[in-house]
């Protein structure tokens, strides 16, 4: 699903260059769930826009569905989000006066879903995450853990093919973090991709495989053999 060559993202500012990721190589297949790990500052976030399409490298390749999207214009780029990956943010990101129910709806209202369809998916994507008690609720009448939850129901309401999670559980308790990594992992199961940034190693062991970052390039990876192997055959 995911593959990458010598990628390497370098951000300019008048005499100042800061090499952001240098010569990273992935390979991440179909079904896969897999974590990225590493120090602040060596490139994690950097590539997880990159692999979210938010952002483009400076060189290399990064082939998304077999297709080189490395080249891609905002616009193109924008397309092929459409319906294809979901985020969750360490942050939640709701839109404040959205209730929990339009929240959820907005990433069909930009792929033009039908109302019918619209409402039988965001229904039971809350269902999925157990709020649907909520659904005319404000994100400020929520608890975080209820936010992500909320964050998560939007992730998966289009049936993306890839759910790129960014310090899901950050801004969490222990329990409302768990009932969030047990989420992704029934969506793992599910057959999801899902892709994540974490500095928890509780968090990392719900993934098949850990990728090591440091100073923008991949100093090792971790893998569940067996997973690993059913993913990959």
């Amino acid at each position: 699903m995911i593959k990458t060559d010598s990628l390497r993202k370098v951000y300019r500012a008048e005499e100042v260059e800061t090499i952001a990721l240098n010569g990273v190589g992935l390979h991440i297949e179909q079904g896969e769930f897999v974590s990225i790990m590493g120090p602040s500052g060596c490139g994690k976030s950097t590539l997880l826009n990159i692999l979210g399409l938010l952002d483009t490298p400076t060189d290399g390749s990064h082939l998304f569905d077999g297709e080189d999207v490395s080249g891609f214009s905002e616009r193109q780029r924008a397309k092929r989000r459409k319906g294809n990956i979901g985020f969750v943010f360490q942050s939640f990101n709701l839109i404040d006066e959205l209730t929990v129910y339009e929240n959820v709806e907005l990433p069909l209202l930009y792929l033009n879903t039908p109302s019918g369809e619209r409402r039988e998916r965001v229904e039971a994507a809350l269902d999925r995450v157990q709020m649907t008690h909520r659904k005319g609720h404000f994100p400020q009448q929520l608890s975080g853990g209820q936010q992500q939850r909320v964050a998560v129901a939007r992730a998966v309401v289009a049936d993306p093919k890839l759910i790129l999670a960014d310090e899901p559980t950050g801004n969490l308790d222990s329990t409302n973090g768990t009932q969030v990594m047990n989420l992704l992992a029934d969506l793992n199961e599910a057959g999801t991709t899902i892709v994540m940034v974490t500095h928890s190693p509780a968090d990392a062991e719900y993934s098949g495989r850990t990728i090591h970052l440091f100073d923008g390039k991949v100093v090792s990876e971790n893998f569940i053999a067996q997973e690993y192997a059913a993913h990959t055959q």
